[in-house]
């Protein structure tokens, strides 16, 4: 139970930070960056625990890299995103509807559905690209938190103007649930949420069948 309470509780601290960061400020750079450090931090808090996943496309590409079990990717999952909702959910009562909302990524009207998928996927395959050579691979030196948070920071610089830049399942899922908009907005919301689903679990995946089969020195 310590790896999926650790993975929890840093899941729900990146949601948090993540969403909360919109009531203050609607540059890109200074969001991207407090999404980055977020993850960085309690990568690094929790990654002796439980690896510091904090991201299902994460567990994805490390179950396809032959990391962990399909059980235990599950239950990685799972708390995951009940950290991502708890903190959906906490800003929803300290902050507003509005905050969630805003904070929840959506589609632009500069990316069509299978872009928006691409952009996603891409950026998430370098985000678990860099997760499997900083933080998986014994060879490195201890760097994994930081190089995946600032690889999440230059993945939402490119990809928040045309998908809000989520790199995250749960990113999307927490937000979306607690605002009320997954459940009752009907099926075109919930199949444009599933743009944060395909794109990164997609690029989690190659990422890991690359990095953990064939890259990885052991």
């Amino acid at each position: 139970m310590r790896k999926y309470l650790a993975e929890a509780i840093g899941t729900f601290a990146l949601i948090f930070i993540g969403v909360g960061a919109i009531q203050n400020t609607d540059n890109l750079l200074t969001l991207a960056l407090a999404n980055g450090l977020a993850f960085a931090v309690m990568a690094l808090a929790v990654g002796s625990i439980s690896g510091g996943h904090l991201n299902p496309a994460v567990t994805i590409g490390a179950w396809v890299g032959g990391r962990i079990s399909t059980a235990e990717a599950g239950k990685y999952w799972i708390a995951q995103l009940l950290g991502a909702t708890l903190a959906g959910l906490l800003v929803y009562f300290l902050f507003g509807k509005g905050v969630v909302i805003l904070g929840t990524p959506g589609l632009t009207a500069k990316a069509s559905y299978l872009q928006g998928i691409a952009i996603e996927a891409v950026a998430t395959f370098f985000l678990v690209f860099v997760y499997f050579g900083t933080g998986i691979d014994s060879h490195t030196p201890e760097l994994g938190g930081w190089a995946v948070g600032l690889t999440v920071t230059i993945g939402i610089l490119v990809a928040a103007p045309f998908t809000g830049g989520a790199l995250n399942p749960a990113r999307a899922f927490g937000p979306a649930l607690a605002s009320g908009d997954l459940l009752f907005n009907g099926w075109s919301y919930f199949g444009n949420h599933l743009v944060y689903w395909i794109g990164p679990l997609l690029g989690g995946a190659v990422a890991g069948l690359i990095s953990g089969r064939y890259l990885l020195k052991e």
